[in-house]
């Protein structure tokens, strides 16, 4: 079980294959930061009730968890973070919503940049390979992972990925994790950065409901923006939402229909690339 979310990941299969999950064991650095300890309060009975005349005396128990409950998968998101470093991929980590656009996206991104620069995509679904099987249309290397009742990929399911790709240096990594705006937004996967991608078709205030997921985000592509003259979508409240939660976002108008905003997410690319090769 997901030890944030409580989902299940005991049937993870990648390429349709079951792996077992590792066993790693990790010393982990206990403090009493909020970051690395979670307080849950469990009241008696008589607390609430609406005659108790004494609420100093009301039993709280408080139960502190030591150990951070991301310590693993932190682990061993350094664990891939140190390998795109060592061989200059640039790794990025697409969130959304289900039916964003994430894989019409990356379709037409690996068209525009293919012969420039080598590319693999790791596809996160519960189910199916279908997503898989579009950008292996493409060409490029795509390995699948179906996370079964999972909600989103972590760092193991990626590491265990990377074992199937061969990239060389200087190469391009797309992660498409599970469509959910909650959970892949604290699991770290070693990525450089995670691009949201929301939809026009969706609500302006998404920024608002889900803060934690695009303040984690460094760009968003607002997708479908050719669709925007027959819907009633507010495209500069939307942007506004979102730099509500996160002031240094970098926001691109797109549309992977018409091509709108492609040279901007080219360049955007680009420049990550760059910075990753001299960081190294």
């Amino acid at each position: 079980m997901c030890t944030t979310c409580g989902c299940g990941n005991d049937d993870t299969l990648i390429n349709g294959i079951a792996v077992s999950r590792r066993n790693h064991k990790r010393s982990v650095n206990q403090d009493d930061s909020a970051a690395s300890a979670k307080r849950f309060l469990f009241r008696t009975p008589q607390q609430h009730h609406h005659h108790d005349p004494a609420p100093a005396a009301t039993t709280i128990r408080r139960i502190q968890i030591e150990q951070n409950i991301l310590a693993k998968n932190d682990a061993l998101a350094a664990d891939n973070r140190a390998f795109f470093a060592e061989h200059s991929i640039l790794a990025l980590n697409l969130v959304s919503s289900p039916g964003s656009g994430k894989t019409t996206l990356l379709v037409r991104t690996i068209k525009s940049l293919k012969g420039q620069v080598a590319m693999a995509v790791i596809e996160g679904d519960q189910q199916t390979d279908n997503d898989a099987e579009r950008i292996r249309a493409t060409g490029v290397q795509a390995i699948q992972i179906n996370t079964g009742k999972g909600c989103h990929l972590d760092a193991e399911m990626v590491g265990h990925a990377l074992e199937q790709i061969s990239l060389p240096d200087g190469a391009l990594l797309f992660i498409e994790n599970v469509g959910n705006l909650v959970c892949p937004a604290a699991f770290d996967l070693g990525e450089a950065a995670k691009v949201a991608v929301l939809s026009v078709t969706e609500g302006e205030d998404k920024p608002l409901k889900y803060p934690d997921m695009f303040r984690a985000a460094r760009l968003l592509l607002l997708n479908k923006c050719d669709l925007l003259p027959y819907l009633s979508f507010d495209i500069e409240l939307a942007e506004s939402y979102a730099r509500r939660v996160n002031p240094d976002i970098r926001i691109i108008r797109f549309s992977a229909t018409s091509g709108e905003g492609m040279n901007d997410w080219m360049a955007w690319l680009d420049a990550q690339r760059t910075t990753i090769t001299k960081r190294n």
